[in-house]
């Protein structure tokens, strides 16, 4: 553990708290001090649910410590199954608790309560939110979906699904992953439900996100498993797979490409024509992409950070359907780091997997993108730096949860997707009028960016500070005169860091180690002739 004023992920009790609250008639008690109790602050403020999540707190104080702490949280455990009487309920520790063992498993099996009780580990010290999430739904399905005693799985499996003909019925599926405090979550929902309704599968349960306890124990009836947010559902589709032979399809309906790859899997899976529904796709992404102003999205700098599977397919789609230039793509998840890392290899840039987010800042700052697609992290960050940004994952802030339907995933997803990442980006007649009135009072830089919201110009520039006359840039080894660095000035704050980085690029090229003036004019002259 480290002291930050930032974090990407919070403990694992608090992604333990979002699968909690995510499903219906589940209650979770958490053996936590005073100052860990603010999960009514994450739900109710940035998610604007409309009801307290069901999450209790045993709430020792320090005076507590020389007492019976597991006497408290027995208490409140009877307390809460006798005032909500949850059909299950969820039993762990937060990273304070867990340094007094009391143990709440065995202090809830003791009880004795009439309904299922679930304990999970939360190494607080090891692990982290998703982690904690992705183990506390594994620990929920594995305990209310198990197999009957003495039944193997194809057994019970047949027995339950068996009053229908298996060849008549339509295929069905379970969609997992989705949480509360997800990104997007109950729109991506929606969206894949029509999706897959349209090629003729119906969904069995959605789960956590509004399963009740026995939804979760109806999961293996599915033919297979969808598997929406690696982060939060793999662990569980595989303990399924296993115990259940229920395949999985794992492909990210993320853009049209990831959307027609995941209709493609899904009816060979089953046995259906893709055909109808991949003919009605319905995403504009692909034409506009193609039919708008080319300097408005063809070449532009992209920098890509966030939980690992979604910053994964977020850097294929920016490359491959919108035509940005990915230029770094990272993760704050280590758990997937083998996704990032793929994606990198295939787009030729260094992957970066930190938690750190001064590290992801001196990286975007070094780069110089002229777009940032990450968390709401990356959203400050590029802010301070004056670039424009969109959020395309979790962490988010309460802006990040619109009233609108505004899926990430499928075609509807696409379209979302390209309205999001091309709104901070300047396009290129407005490029133009910028260049053409820059000594105008609204338009130069000092009166602040109006496609980024800005009132006043920021603290710091984009690009590295203007190196003082005679002195050496140790990236190209050429040194700017002052006229060169006030004819720079000039430029669109926006296309500044490329013309800074081509001109340098071009002195190094010819072997000149001051650029003058004429330098930056002969390299702007030889880059428009070679564009």
């Amino acid at each position: 553990m480290k002291l930050a004023v930032w974090t990407y992920e919070g403990p694992p009790h608090v992604g333990a708290m979002r699968v909690a609250t995510a499903l219906d008639g589940v209650h979770f008690v958490l053996h936590a001090p005073q100052g860990d109790t603010y999960a009514d602050l994450l739900f109710t403020m940035i998610e604007r649910r409309d009801h307290r999540p069901p999450v209790t707190y045993t709430t020792f104080q320090a005076r507590d410590l020389g007492t019976d702490t597991a006497e408290i949280f027995k208490r409140a455990a009877a307390d809460a199954v006798a005032r909500f009487a949850p059909d299950a309920l969820i039993v762990g520790a937060s990273c304070t608790a867990e340094l007094i063992q009391d143990d709440p498993g065995g202090l809830t099996r003791a009880l004795g309560l009439s309904i299922p009780a679930i304990p999970v580990e939360l190494p607080s010290y090891q692990k982290k939110e998703h982690w904690g999430a992705s183990e506390t739904f594994y620990q929920v399905v594995r305990k209310l979906a198990a197999p009957a005693d003495g039944a193997g799985a194809d057994e019970t499996r047949t027995g339950k699904a068996g009053t229908k003909d298996a060849a008549a019925r339509r295929p069905t599926c379970n969609l997992l992953g989705p949480t509360a405090l997800g990104f997007r979550h109950r729109d991506d929902v929606t969206e894949i439900t029509r999706l897959l309704e349209s090629l003729g599968v119906e969904v069995a349960v959605v789960a956590p996100l509004g399963a009740k306890a026995a939804d979760i124990a109806r999961l293996p009836d599915a033919d297979f498993n969808v598997v929406l947010y690696p982060e939060i559902a793999e662990t569980t589709a595989a303990w399924l797979e296993r115990t259940w032979r229920q395949p999985a399809v794992r492909t990210q309906p993320l853009g049209v490409a990831g959307t027609r790859a995941f209709i493609a899997e899904v009816a060979a899976l089953c046995g259906l024509d893709p055909e109808p529904v991949l003919a009605r796709e319905g995403s504009r992404l692909p034409w506009w992409s193609r039919s708008v102003d080319s300097n408005y999205l063809t070449g532009k700098r992209v920098f890509v950070f966030g939980e690992a599977n979604r910053a994964a397919a977020v850097a294929r789609v920016a490359a491959h359907e919108m035509g940005f230039e990915v230029v770094g793509v990272g993760a704050y998840n280590r758990e997937f780091a083998r996704e990032i890392r793929a994606v990198a290899a295939e787009l030729g840039v260094e992957p970066l997997l930190t938690d750190d987010y001064l590290e992801v800042e001196r990286t975007i700052a070094a780069l110089q993108p002229e777009l940032v697609l990450g968390t709401q992290m990356e959203r400050h960050i590029a802010k301070r730096l004056r670039i424009g940004c969109a959020v395309i994952s979790s962490p988010a802030h309460v802006q990040d949860y619109p009233a609108r339907y505004a899926p990430q995933l499928g075609f509807e997803g696409a379209n979302v997707l390209f309205d999001t990442w091309v709104h901070p980006l300047a396009m290129g007649l407005e490029e133009h009028l910028l260049a053409m009135f820059r000594e105008d009072f609204e338009f130069n830089d000092a009166a602040g960016l109006s496609h980024l919201g800005a009132a006043a110009p920021a603290a710091t520039a984009p690009e590295p500070a203007p190196l003082a006359s005679g002195t050496t840039d140790p990236a190209s080894g050429g040194r700017w005169t002052p006229e060169a660095e006030a004819e720079l000035a000039k430029i669109p704050f926006f296309v500044r860091g490329k013309a800074r980085r081509n001109t340098e690029a071009f002195a190094t090229a010819r072997g000149l180690a001051l650029i003058e003036l004429d330098t930056l004019y002969d390299a702007r002259s030889h880059y428009a002739r070679s564009h």
